[in-house]
């Protein structure tokens, strides 16, 4: 199962960084993953999930695959990216 979530904003590349960061740290939180930047993209993962956050001038873009057994998570995941964008991404 596949999350692609993409977010255009109008922030500058260090503030959509941050808020990019805190999404990662929120998700981490919630869902236990860890996480790390590797340049402009942020990779996390946890026994039956792995996916990035990339980040840019105009954009966000979070992509995840989930594992068969954590495939009902997806779209309590898929709620709570788009809610956390909506509100810093404004």
């Amino acid at each position: 199962m596949a999350i692609d979530i993409h977010k255009k904003h109008s922030k500058s590349l260090e503030e959509a960084q941050q808020i990019a960061d805190d999404l990662a740290r929120d998700l981490a939180d919630k869902f236990a993953i860890s996480y790390g930047w590797q340049g402009d993209t942020i990779h996390f993962e946890r026994f039956g999930v792995h996916g990035e956050i990339s980040v840019d001038e105009q954009a966000v873009h979070v992509k995840a695959r989930l594992g068969f057994f954590l495939g009902y998570l997806q779209p309590r995941v898929e709620q709570e990216i788009h809610r956390y964008l909506d509100e810093h991404f404004v």
